[in-house]
């Protein structure tokens, strides 16, 4: 891709300094300019064709490793200061699921959790490590980055780098016209509601989602995902049906770049990472080194850092010295979920899906569970990845939940895995609402 040329001195020393990944090397750094190197550094590391059937073991290391495996651009951080603990911490928690209760040691089981934070009023109520990770892990976000990249899109438009949220793409991707794209506006793409066909099935080899993920593992990455999405064909009206869309979501990172004239990483840099204080530099998966990162996920970040940025949602954007980096009302909109077909159910009626972000709250109507659903986590935020990665912020209780997880699942049944953490989260609220 080719960045504007109006770009500013601060966007040309941003991308100075954004440090690109090198082939592997044996170096704990894996040839990055990371200001600490992420531990522990695994001297085997599985195929990343093969992301998708991994096995448990592999899955630990392919996604603490997922910067290792990839090309990436770093992001660095800022001035930080330690998340301090809170002085009542979580304990005896526990669960109902299926009329059976459960406890919080369960939950790590049964999820396979490989990191949980749990911070309240900003400050660590719960942190928990295994697997080996440490404080300096870069875990792989999956689809968590689709609601960093949400985020960056509300700073843009604050900044007026993006004029609307109703603009057409073709004004920013121009070869996408006669395309399935083409009438489609930043609005839609963010909502999953552009109408263009997709298959976001993890488990067939040929479909779309499993093609991303081959375009990924050679050669040329950025030229192959691009054919593979301006091929693809309308099979709704744009904003009649809500549809799930990874493609579509690569698409949104590579309106944002060529927005902002910047690769992802370094914009996220620029607007957060740094002026927020996160604690550590983390990586992004990227294209195009150096010029292109790619905005359906790839985003390899520490555990308190993946907090910091719930909190950063939690504030509604704005920076420790008060400045304000979203528009007024960003995280009611991307919290407003849509109405459009699919996304409405019998147990989601207020609808599933925001400005890529989830309503991941238990459905109504669900039985045998306890505690009951609670209304604040009905007005949370989930960012949500394959195989167990959330942060969920809950606003309402001054909550968020960073969980890791290497589930034997892509995406398990809801009434499954997805339903616990809803209804452990649940738990979490009342117990520290209580405390």
């Amino acid at each position: 891709m080719t960045f504007k040329p109006q770009a500013t001195l601060g966007i040309a020393l941003a991308m100075l300094a954004l440090s690109t990944a090198h082939a592997a090397s044996s170096d704990g750094c894996a040839g990055l300019a990371l200001a600490r190197c992420p531990a522990p550094f695994d001297v085997t590391l599985p195929d990343p064709k093969q992301m998708l059937t991994w096995s448990p073991t592999e899955r630990v290391i392919g996604f603490r490793n997922d910067y290792r495996n990839y090309a990436g651009d770093v992001f660095h951080h800022g001035d930080a200061k330690p998340l301090q603990r809170a002085s009542r911490q979580l304990t005896n928690v526990s669960y109902v699921m299926n009329g059976k209760r459960f406890t919080l040691d369960d939950y790590l089981r049964h999820q396979n959790v490989a990191g949980l934070l749990v911070l309240k009023d900003g400050k660590v109520a719960y942190r928990y490590l295994a697997s080996g990770n440490t404080d300096s892990t870069l875990w792989t976000s999956r689809s968590v980055g689709k609601s960093v990249v949400s985020t960056l899109v509300g700073i843009a438009l604050h900044e007026g780098k993006l004029k609307s949220l109703d603009e057409p793409i073709t004004n920013y991707e121009p070869d996408t016209k006669g395309t399935a794209w083409d009438g489609v506006t930043i609005r839609q793409l963010i909502q999953h509601t552009s109408g263009v066909a997709w298959t976001e099935d993890y488990k067939n080899p040929d479909s779309d989602f499993s093609k991303l993920t081959q375009c990924e593992a050679r050669p040329g990455t950025y030229d192959c995902v691009r054919t593979l999405v301006t091929r693809l064909k309308r099979a709704h009206e744009p904003g009649e049906v809500w549809s799930y869309n990874s493609g579509g979501a690569w698409l949104l990172g590579d309106v944002l770049e060529r927005a902002t004239g910047m690769p992802l990483a370094a914009y996220l840099q620029q607007t957060i990472w740094k002026p927020y204080g996160m604690a550590s530099d983390g990586v992004w998966h990227a294209y195009t080194p150096g010029q292109h990162d790619v905005g359906a996920h790839g985003f390899n970040a520490t555990l308190d850092d993946y907090g910091r940025f719930g909190e950063f949602v939690l504030g509604g954007g704005r920076l420790p010295d008060g400045t304000k980096t979203l528009p007024d009302g960003w995280i009611d909109e991307a919290s407003n979920w849509t109405h459009a077909k699919g996304s409405v159910s019998a147990g989601h009626p207020d609808g599933l899906y925001g400005y890529q972000w989830w309503n991941n709250a238990e459905p109504a109507g669900t039985k045998n569970v306890s505690p009951a659903p609670a209304d604040s986590l009905r007005h949370s935020l989930w960012a949500l990845g394959i195989f167990g990665q959330v942060i969920m912020v809950n606003r309402p209780e001054h909550l968020v939940i960073v969980q890791w997880s290497t589930w034997s699942e892509a995406e398990p049944a809801f009434d499954t895995l997805p339903l616990e953490a809803s209804v452990f989260y649940s738990a979490v609220a009342k117990r520290l609402h209580a405390m």
